[in-house]
């Protein structure tokens, strides 16, 4: 299946974005990827959609290994291609491990990981299936959890889930590694 957007080149997304293509692509060990070579050529906003995942990865309140366990449970549960490649390079320059990646893409909580970061997973997965938190679970975030940490895994969550939704819809296709 073909995207329905193009990535496009300098030209399309301006040299700023291209250049911050080029720079992500060797960061993922691929060609400048298409996430933001398709999605720059909303030119300004792509930079506010940038700067608002940044602020939640990787400059959030969460460690970077919780931000990559819970980006990659979302990517599972949404069965979104396209962001389990690129979080499976993230994920390991985090601190996961190629075996606890695979579990969790197999849809597994690895037994390595720490009682927060099973609570961090497992709202996610609640999160990503009703869209909300059962007064139980919120409980159990809030107890592992700061006021601005659990904000900031609802909205990484979300933020998540919908650039899945964008990237299935606009067709877009995982990089290849080089």
């Amino acid at each position: 299946m073909s995207a329905r957007i193009a990535p496009g080149g300098m030209r399309e997304t301006g040299p700023l974005a291209w250049a911050f293509a080029r720079v992500a692509g060797r960061v993922t060990q691929t060609g400048p990827p298409a996430i933001f070579t398709t999605l720059g050529r909303g030119r300004g906003l792509f930079w506010g959609w940038l700067h608002f995942s940044a602020r939640l990865m990787p400059y959030g309140a969460l460690a970077r290994r919780e931000s990559e366990l819970v980006i990659l449970t979302v990517a599972t549960e949404r069965g979104n291609a396209y962001e389990t490649a690129h979080h499976r390079v993230l994920g390991r320059r985090a601190g996961l491990t190629a075996d606890e990646i695979d579990l969790l893409v197999g849809g597994d909580a690895p037994s390595s990981l720490t009682h927060r970061e099973a609570v961090l997973r497992e709202c996610a997965l609640e999160l990503v299936r009703t869209r909300d938190l059962a007064d139980p679970t919120w409980a159990r975030l809030r107890g592992v959890t700061s006021e601005r940490e659990s904000l900031e895994l609802v909205m990484l969550v979300g933020q998540y889930d919908s650039l899945a939704t964008t990237l299935d819809v606009l067709r877009i296709a995982p990089d290849e590694r080089r």
